[in-house]
């Protein structure tokens, strides 16, 4: 496989009032094209800002974070946005869909700034792709939970990004939404797309291939899930 990413001493500091806190700790380890790792800690552990990093909202304070070959440390604010907004798609916890929207222009959101010329059809084969083509001119707060959260997928992948990142994606869904969303995330990881899930839920993290596990800071943990939970049915792969 060819490595998407790949991070070498990731350190982070905050500085508040000369009191300095260490978040991230010296984290290496590499990532390929195409697989799904789930990034695991507990509350404080520092895996939302490992992810601010990776996905380009935030800097590390020293170390090398290398992207699809370039090393994007020293990357200006402009550069860092153009990957994002051309290599990156987003899925929260709080799903972040536009109110008396519709579904369509929630999803149509990432293009507006795009040179795309073909905006409308890349909509609606996005809302497709999620199963919610009967949604499509619904307004989101006419939505479940569930459904507003397949929203936001279809809006993370619209432009065709390189990694998708979930932040919690399950966690303001009951158990059936929350297998269905992980069964949509698998079917495009299966397909090719490289995912990145943050969670601090071990069976959400067993849908993945690979769990990191970091701790005040630090990595203290990168496996291959043996028995991986398939959303599909709710049963492990053995």
């Amino acid at each position: 496989m060819t490595h998407l990413i790949k991070v070498n001493d990731l350190v982070k500091d905050y500085v508040n009032d000369e009191v300095i806190t260490n978040v991230l700790r010296g984290i290496s380890f590499e990532i390929a094209q195409g697989d799904f790792v789930a990034v695991m800690g507990p509350s404080g552990s520092g895996k939302s800002t490992l992810m601010h990093i990776l996905s380009f909202l935030d800097r590390a304070t020293s170390g090398k974070y290398t992207f699809k070959n370039q090393d994007v440390s020293g990357f200006s604010d402009d550069e860092l946005a153009d990957i994002r907004n051309q290599e990156v798609g987003f899925v929260f916890q709080a799903f972040h869909l536009l109110p008396k929207t519709t579904v369509f222009d929630n999803v149509k959101l990432p293009l507006i700034y795009s040179k795309l010329n073909n905006k409308d059809q890349l909509t609606k084969e996005a809302i497709d792709a999620v199963g919610l083509s009967h949604r499509t001119y619904h307004y989101s707060n006419q939505l479940s939970g569930g459904e507003k959260q397949r929203v936001a997928i279809a809006r993370a992948l619209v432009n065709n990004p390189s990694i998708i990142f979930a932040d919690e994606p399950t966690g303001n869904l009951d158990s059936k939404s929350g297998q269905q969303i992980m069964e949509i995330l698998q079917g495009f990881n299966d397909r090719g797309k490289t995912i990145i899930l943050v969670t601090h839920e071990r069976d959400t993290a067993d849908h993945a291939k690979r769990i990191i596990s970091i701790k005040d800071g630090s990595l203290v943990g990168d496996f291959l899930v043996d028995n991986r939970r398939l959303a599909s049915d709710g049963e492990l792969k053995k």
